[in-house]
């Protein structure tokens, strides 16, 4: 299927790592200009190198996006290298644990600062441009702030504003054919959960336990998956679907936890 996305310009953040390093190269191999943000500058050098050798084209921005100034940057210096602006990927963030219980007020704002302000920032910057392209938004967001996880509230209620947001701005937009969409990952082996995995004891152990629980195949989703809907919501294939948080989770969160003795 072509998803008719060559020659078109998306940003993503914190595409040079896990699930947003699966988007960039996706969304590459559909021939799409590419202009990875974030923090990780070897990372993502490399993979616009990796994007040139295919064809595509990349840009490799080097920026921490919770500082000001920084998300009006990335749309700046993408302007200048491409003209155009079709699609932003919102992905940038992590789980931080700034909890109730063993968090405190400052972490609890730090949290938030961190993971949900560079969403609204980077769209802002953006929308003059996404108005002229008719362009789509993908806010990658998170199971826990509809399922909650427990000792992580800044990024739990982070994750809860962004498919908020998601909603809004599906509805805000729609009078200049802009789309907004949300999807939701569940448990995707990125170096992140593999950092937290390895805090167990007896990480293989966990990592049965959490997969044994995923109703369909009994396994963890991919970043490749993830990606796979991220580039179809942000192509014209999916051209009547708006304001919609997507889970691409095996049946994890909206499947009776009976199945699990049924299957597999």
């Amino acid at each position: 299927m072509d998803l008719k996305l060559s020659g078109k310009t998306f940003i993503v953040t914190g595409g040079a790592k896990g699930i947003g390093e699966a988007i960039s190269k996706e969304l590459a191999q559909e021939g799409a200009n590419v202009v990875v943000a974030g923090r990780s500058k070897a990372e993502g050098d490399a993979l616009v190198k990796w994007m040139e050798g295919i064809g595509s084209k990349g840009l490799s921005i080097h920026v921490e996006l919770s500082e000001d100034g920084a998300c009006e940057r990335v749309i700046k210096e993408s302007m200048e290298k491409f003209g155009a602006i079709d699609g932003i990927v919102n992905n940038a963030g992590f789980n931080d644990g700034a909890g109730l219980e063993h968090g405190s007020p400052e972490k609890f704002r730090k949290s938030i600062h961190t993971n949900l302000m560079h969403y609204y920032d980077m769209v802002y910057y953006a929308l003059p441009y996404l108005k002229k392209t008719q362009g789509s938004i993908v806010n990658i967001s998170s199971k826990t702030c509809v399922t909650g996880q427990g000792g992580t509230s800044g990024y739990a209620a982070s994750k809860g504003a962004q498919i908020a947001l998601t909603r809004e701005w599906a509805v805000e937009l729609a009078p200049y054919n802009i789309r907004v969409n949300a999807i939701l990952p569940v448990e995707v082996m990125t170096p992140l959960y593999e950092k937290w995995i390895k805090t167990f004891d007896n990480p293989e152990d966990k990592l049965k336990e959490i997969a044994a629980r995923i109703p369909l195949g009994k396994r963890m989703t991919t970043s490749e998956e993830i990606a796979g809907m991220t580039v179809f919501l942000l192509s014209e294939r999916s051209a009547h679907t708006t304001g919609q948080w997507m889970f691409v989770d095996g049946g994890y969160v909206h499947l009776d936890r009976a199945i699990n003795t049924l299957v597999g």
